[in-house]
């Protein structure tokens, strides 16, 4: 039937139609097709629906595999069984959006059709859209951070939660980092809900002050960063059993807490999750059994604030909250502070990616190029930035040359790879 061809499955009484079920999904390290990939989200539906059932969801769809670039649709595509649910959504934007809310592994199923790969709920339900039910804590580490010390935050923030009366459900991020979701009761509002994050990730780093940071600007960050933001309203994570579009098809995976110490995200892919699920279950099962209170870490955010320690940054695409600093980085705000022109930090692109892996891979090909330049840079000397275009994500790495003599320093370069999506959608509009 060539390009006409689809799967047909029955799943729990529905039926959902495959399309293209042979399209390569997963090529590089990895080969698998889509209806493979369907039948991994099948094949572990009951963990993958703890973390999305009755949530309204974004579809982040890779309609063309996990190599190629990504696009994030909020609203529910038109054309959809009658049996799917949709519920409305209002933004901080003001504006609205018909959200899918998937119910079912037959649900799970029709979105991965979509392409999407990674599953991004919002964190509440859809009885209650104004009070979330997790708190995310999202581990970040910066570039040359080791995994052995995104571990060890994990730890602290294990610590911290129980001493605030919480449980904590940690699972891999599926990349480089961790995610620890706390179930809590549906009663404070989005920004409540941020504010005791921020909290959280300000007492973490003041225990792990070496490994952790808090600093939402990241010409100050160090270590791990725990991103508070991810609370706000309309940011959303991957959940649980998530595939990620890494070249090994990793996923991010729900552990136990004794797994932590030891784990490595490499070990959970595609190809060895089925089994795992069937042999251990679910870790996150208990997890709509544990909400708690956050009241202690809003008692922490008091007594930040007390101490003259207020709000912090939030996403740049929110209006100014009252409270917040200046939304202008630390290096910015002093030179305006003393009315000296500002001082331009040294740094080239080196590369632009839809693929943070193609992006990463061309930061080498500059180290190797540009070896003594190379030799001279710190950690976080290399800047990898998660951009967000209109409708598409994409990965802008940055080498800041500060530390490198001048005499030394490379010329900018065209970035190796250069695949900006918003290029000619910026050209046109200039």
């Amino acid at each position: 039937m060539g390009n006409e061809a689809t799967e047909l499955l029955v799943i729990g009484g529905r039926e959902v139609r495959v399309t293209h079920p042979d399209k390569p999904y997963f090529s590089r390290q990895v080969k698998l097709t889509k209806l493979e990939l369907v039948r991994y989200y099948l094949s572990i539906a009951p963990g993958a629906l703890q973390g999305i059932q009755d949530r309204p969801i974004v579809l982040k769809r890779f309609v063309n595999g996990a190599e190629a670039e990504a696009f994030y649709q909020k609203r529910a595509p038109s054309e959809r069984p009658a049996w799917l649910r949709t519920i409305t959504l209002s933004f901080p934007s003001g504006r609205t959006a018909e959200e899918l809310v998937i119910d079912d592994a037959a649900g799970l199923a029709w979105i991965v059709n979509l392409g999407c790969i990674e599953l991004h709920p919002h964190p509440v339900r859809s009885g209650d859209l104004d009070h979330p039910d997790e708190l995310r804590v999202d581990l970040d580490p910066g570039p040359g951070v080791q995994w052995a010390d995104v571990r060890r935050v994990a730890l602290e923030v294990k610590t911290l939660l129980e001493e605030a009366g919480l449980r904590g459900w940690p699972k891999t991020s599926g990349s480089r980092g961790m995610h620890v979701i706390v179930r809590i009761e549906p009663r404070w509002t989005f920004s409540e809900v941020r504010r005791a994050a921020l909290a959280l990730s300000r007492a973490v780093e003041r225990r792990a002050p070496a490994l952790a940071s808090s600093k939402w600007w990241k010409e100050e960050r160090h270590g791990v960063f725990l991103d508070y933001n991810q609370n706000a309203k309309d940011r959303t994570t991957c959940s649980a059993y998530s595939v990620r579009p890494l070249a090994d098809a990793r996923v991010s995976t729900p552990l136990d807490w004794h797994e932590v110490p030891d784990c490595d995200p490499e070990d959970f892919t595609v190809l060895t999750l089925p089994k795992r699920f069937a042999e251990l279950g679910d870790p996150h099962a208990g997890m709509d059994a544990a909400q708690g209170s956050i009241e202690k870490l809003l008692e922490l955010a008091a007594i930040d604030e007390k101490a003259g320690i207020g709000d912090a940054p939030w996403p740049p695409h929110f209006r100014k909250m009252e409270g917040e600093a200046p939304r202008v980085s630390p290096s910015r705000a002093k030179s305006t502070a003393v009315k000296k022109p500002r001082t331009k930090m040294p740094s080239v692109v080196v590369a632009n990616s839809p693929s943070k892996d193609a992006a990463l891979a061309g930061l080498e090909r500059w180290k190797s190029k540009h070896p003594q330049a190379a030799g001279f840079l710190a950690v976080d000397d290399v800047l990898v930035d998660s951009m967000r275009g209109r409708s598409s994500t994409w990965t802008r790495i940055r080498v800041n040359l500060r530390h490198v003599p001048e005499e030394l320093r490379p010329a900018e370069e065209t970035p190796d790879p250069d695949d900006d999506p918003t290029r000619e959608w910026r050209t046109r509009r200039r």
